[in-house]
């Protein structure tokens, strides 16, 4: 059932680069600039399903317009296999390079905190399901941490410490998120990018929504 459900979203992403893959949005409502010039901005990294769901969530929230801390996004791969290299939507789809969907948040962290972030992203999604969410199933939707620095790798921790002990134990549920060094990424397709701003009628996951 699920292999059924991954051949039908790849259906209609081959659809959609055909017929209705923009709908000429301003990209720049989706860019931001640093606040401030002492500081740099910082990068998080969230593998939480389909990517397309996980950018938009996270826009729907943090609108860089509204100079909420993110500053721009990007969908692709990372957390694969060495030797798959540059790998195409397909060939993550296939499960063969190991690679997951993911999100690229480039933030400023005098208007945002990492922990922050992190939290955002337990309650937008199920980190309790192994390779799946909702009806999307493959190592490509696994719930992952990518992170950026030994300090990431701390906060990442301890916000899941506490968000296992406070939303997931009292329901004798288990976090199944990987907390994992960041490696090589690699920008989705340009058609993937704002995917669901570009396509507002297009497939979203329905775990993909705030928990609490």
């Amino acid at each position: 059932m699920f292999r059924r459900l991954n051949q039908v979203r790849t259906a209609l992403v081959s659809f959609a680069t055909k017929s209705f893959s923009t709908t000429g949005i301003d990209a720049s409502h989706y860019r931001s600039a640093m606040t401030s010039a002492s500081q740099q901005p910082e990068i998080a990294t969230f593998a939480a399903g389909c990517f397309w769901g996980v950018e938009h969530i996270f826009l729907k929230h943090y609108p860089p317009s509204e100079h909420k801390g993110i500053l721009k996004t990007a969908v692709g791969y990372t957390g694969g296999k060495e030797s798959s290299v540059n790998p195409s939507y397909r060939e993550v789809c296939d499960g063969t390079t190991q690679h997951a969907e993911a999100l690229r948040i480039e933030f400023d962290p005098s208007v945002v905190a990492y922990d922050e972030l992190v939290e955002f992203f337990y309650r937008t999604h199920d980190p309790t399901t192994v390779n799946r969410q909702g009806g999307d199933a493959g190592t490509q939707y696994r719930s992952a941490i990518f992170t950026h620095s030994p300090e990431q790798a701390a906060i990442a921790k301890r916000v899941t410490e506490g968000v296992q002990a406070k939303h997931f134990t009292p329901k004798g549920k288990r976090i199944v998120t990987e907390i994992l060094e960041a490696g090589p990424w690699y920008d989705a397709e340009e058609y993937h990018q704002l995917y669901l701003f570009q396509n507002p009628e297009g497939y979203q996951c329905p775990t993909h929504r705030l928990h609490w």
